[in-house]
């Protein structure tokens, strides 16, 4: 106010904070002086409550581009903001930054909000801390800046892994802070506004500063003007400027003055602001300042003054900080020797990152805890060539393994860093499964899961690692092309087994009617060569003709009758299946499509708990009783085959899923399409398809053509066993007269032997029965006729050579009984030498 009253100044410069700068600006709209200040960050609407306050800070919206440029050359995702806790300041930078980091593909993953004095500051950076996002972006004053790094430093965030981004307000000013925050600034990127020393009135400023800054600071050591001091020596010259413009303008009657106005600011009567005549004039004469300054182009646009073309990236290394290069909006990323476009910042050499690391960060990590990615997959997936669960015997723990699972450990070992991981099955829809790393259960899903736009609600899909598309499978039958020349075309209507069989069966039968036929067998009097000859003619002559000569065995004729009958039925069988391949080869296949299965009101298959049901029922329109769900794809083969379903409906592409917004995706996606550059999900594709053998699939569909053994096994079970009955009976034939020529005298020395035996045995039995029959006679005998019986009974049981040592006299033998013996036959006798021919 003193200057103002008494002194009679023009305009106010300075302030660099923000609170200073808006006491003095309440005065200078009071006053209508101008009010130029250096605070870095301004309320957008402080020009309407303020119409005299001037900013000297630049636009930071070029500023920020800068710093997205920075993470989109080394593809980091996400970043965290760090600002003071001052609204104007996060609204002076949030748009401009996120607008810009879109425009990268990154996004703000968190704003941490510190406040001005920061007492709080272990507790804040532990919430930052827990999190994944590494990359941090500071805009704050250099104060806090200091004591930030400091506990940084010492919480163990300035190591390998982490990113650290400081903006003008902090990067401007490093050449003034002590070796004690460089220390803890170690591997920080900064961008700050370049200058170029090309004013001509720069080397003049420049000698001048530093004597008399040698003279009032002989201490200090490095007497170089600051951005302030350049920034002050613009705004004086733009002031001088304008009221030098405002002279010349101006008559020479009529110079400018000051008229009091008296204005009550306090409740002191004695207080009294002088408000400025001209004050309007020399600020709109300072707001349409135009010239080169010290700083570069000082323009005002929109009540801001124009940010300048072109920024400095710098990289905090030892006792102070690298120059890495520049930054222009129209020319990308450029160094000092050469100024061509460069897109990327990797191309301005090695950067030196916190914790003495030159490897580059990736920008996020794991939680603190380092705990690995839970990764659901499906328990029960459709295809277990893709995902198959299965559980240790012992310890009940999950092994996951699949065409799937391989792609995906493929994908991670491509990773410019470690992703460790741990697969929990889950039972449940794929669209459950989706939903579950949403409510955070997972931290992503893996396995044969497909691209639906209602599943992107909750997750955002990497890139797919199978083709998209929904395809539909049919049966191979009447699929396969026409192929005109097929000189074992013959061979196609019976399968390779049938024609094994007939061969077989027809030589058997051959062989048995052969051997069971004299005329043709001779009694093997031709030598082998020939009987084999003989044998094969016969059989194969059979298929096509009868013999002119008879068949005198029965069981000849009977093998015969049921072998004719069997060639009758296979000839014919052969000539029709050969006459409809031939017939149907040369008419065009049906196409089977949507349309003909739902006009027909065939029944269609999918994979049950998959989208695919929905798509059939709304989309394509199939009835829900025409659509079977399986849950393994190895019931589609039997049910496509046998006629189950007409069609299979399977769902693609197959891509892992993560939460929206991860880190994880970009990373994800690129070491996918490294894994199909380098061919290696083609090898995998080989041995997913080598074990269907899929290779094999037109001798496949020939054999179902073809006629199988199992069409006539009735037939073959008839010829077999007529034949084989034959054989038998032959063969028994053959063998009887041999047989009983070897027997016949082993049976006859059998029979002496017993004969004898049984004498020896039975002597004793027959003396005792005549002595009970003498005894009987003598005591019961009354009558003649009865005594002549008894006594012929006796004699009768007297026969034998003789008594046995018992005492008793024996009489001769009757010749009843010697007749008995004659009639006898001999082992010589004449039947026995016929029964042996």
């Amino acid at each position: 106010m003193s200057m103002i009253n008494n002194h009679q100044v023009q305009a106010i410069i300075g302030m660099q904070t923000w609170p200073e700068a808006a006491i003095v600006a309440d005065l200078g709209r009071k006053s209508q002086v101008p009010v130029l200040s250096f605070a870095d960050s301004i309320p957008l609407s402080a020009s309407d409550r303020w119409p005299f306050l001037i900013p000297l800070a630049h636009n930071r919206c070029t500023e920020m581009r800068a710093i997205a440029a920075i993470v989109g050359s080394w593809r980091w995702r996400r970043v965290t903001v760090i600002h003071e806790e001052v609204d104007y300041v996060s609204r002076g930078i949030n748009p401009c930054l996120a607008e810009a980091l879109q425009e990268v593909g990154s996004e703000i993953d968190y704003r941490l909000n510190l406040p001005p004095m920061a007492s709080s500051l272990p507790y804040e950076l532990e919430k930052i801390k827990s999190r994944q996002c590494r990359v941090f972006i500071v805009h704050t004053s250099i104060e806090l800046a200091t004591r930030l790094f400091a506990e940084a430093k010492r919480m163990g965030m300035m190591e390998a892994e982490y990113v650290w981004i400081t903006t003008d307000s902090v990067t401007s000013l490093l050449d003034f802070v002590n070796s004690s925050v460089i220390s803890s600034m170690q591997g920080v990127l900064g961008v700050k506004n370049y200058f170029p020393p090309t004013s001509a009135r720069f080397p003049d400023f420049q000698r001048r500063f530093q004597q008399r800054f040698r003279l009032e600071y002989p201490q200090e050591e490095k007497p170089e003007p600051g951005i302030f001091a350049l920034k002050a020596y613009d705004a004086v010259w733009a002031i001088a400027k304008a009221m030098e413009r405002m002279s010349s303008n101006a008559s020479q009657n009529h110079p400018s003055s000051h008229h009091p106005k008296e204005i009550e600011i306090s409740t002191d009567p004695e207080i009294m602001l002088k408000v400025s005549a001209d004050g309007q004039k020399l600020l709109e004469a300072i707001l349409s300042s135009d010239f080169d300054g010290l700083t570069g182009e000082f323009r005002f646009n929109g009540g801001q003054l124009n940010p300048p073309k072109v920024l400095q990236v710098v990289n905090v290394v030892g006792k102070s900080y690298r120059e890495m290069g520049f930054w222009s909006q129209e020319s990308g990323f450029c160094d000092a020797e050469n100024r061509s476009r460069r897109v990327s910042m990797k191309m301005l050499g090695q950067i030196f990152w916190p914790g003495g690391s030159w490897t580059v960060p990736k920008g996020w990590a794991p939680p603190i805890n380092g705990n690995s990615l839970r990764i659901g997959v499906p328990a029960k997936s459709a295809f277990r060539e893709f995902v198959n669960v299965s559980y240790c015997a012992h310890t009940n723990v999950p092994n996951v393994t699949g065409f799937s699972i391989d792609v995906f450990e493929a994908v991670v070992g491509h990773l410019p860093f470690s992703l460790p991981c741990k697969y929990i099955p889950f039972n449940g829809t794929y669209d459950s499964l989706i939903q579950q790393v949403k409510l955070k259960n997972f931290d992503g899903v893996v396995g044969d899961t497909s691209i639906v736009a209602s599943r992107c609600e909750y997750v955002e899909f990497s890139q797919p690692y199978a083709e998209s598309g929904l395809v539909m499978v049919v049966s191979e039958t009447s699929q396969q092309p026409h192929q005109p020349h097929q000189p074992w075309m013959f061979l196609k209507p019976f399968s390779m087994p049938m024609w094994a069989l007939t061969a077989l069966i027809t030589v058997y039968n051959g062989f048995v009617v052969w051997l069971t036929e004299p005329a043709l067998n001779q009694g093997f009097e031709d030598s082998g060569w020939d009987q084999l000859g003989t044998v094969l003619w016969f059989s194969f002559t059979t298929l096509f003709s009868l013999h002119r000569q008879k068949l005198k065995s029965k069981s000849g004729r009977m093998a015969m009758v049921a072998w004719l009958f069997v060639a009758l039925i296979l000839t014919q069988s052969y000539t029709a299946k050969l006459s409809s391949m031939l017939t149907l080869r040369g008419l065009d296949t049906e196409v089977m499509d949507v349309e003909s299965l739902k006009k027909s009101k065939a029944t269609v298959g999918c994979d049950s708990g998959s989208f695919v049901v929905k798509y059939l029922e709304e989309v394509l329109g199939f009835q829900p009783n025409k659509i079977k769900q399986y849950s393994s794809g190895d019931d589609y083969p039997h049910a496509l085959s046998s006629g189950e379903i007409a069609a299979a409906f399977l769902r693609v592409p197959y891509a892992n899923a993560f939460p929206k917004g991860s880190p994880l995706i970009p990373d994800i996606s690129e070491a996918i399409l490294q894994v199909y550059e380098r061919g290696e999900i083609s090898k995998l594709k080989s041995g997913l398809i080598s074990s269907y053998n899929c290779s094999k699939s037109a001798s496949v569909n020939d054999e179902h053509q073809s006629l199988s053994f199992w069409s006539f096994c009735g037939l073959f079970a008839i010829t077999g066993g007529a034949t084989s009955v034959a054989f038998i009976i032959f063969i028994f034939r053959w063998l009887r007269p041999r047989l009983h020529s070897i027997v016949s005298p082993v049976t006859t020395a059998v029979r002496e032997s017993a004969r004898g035996f049984g004498s020896a045995v039975m002597k004793p039995y027959k003396n005792a029965t005549h002595r009970f029959f003498k005894k009987n006679v003598a005591a019961n005998a009354t009558g003649e006729g009865q005594t002549e019986r008894n006594i012929e009974m006796t004699q009768m049981g007297d026969q034998g050579p003789g008594n046995g040592g018992h005492g008793l006299d024996l009489e001769e033998p009757s010749e009843i009984h010697r007749q008995q013996h004659a009639s006898v036959p001999s082992p010589n006798s004449s039947t026995s030498h016929e029964i042996g021919q």
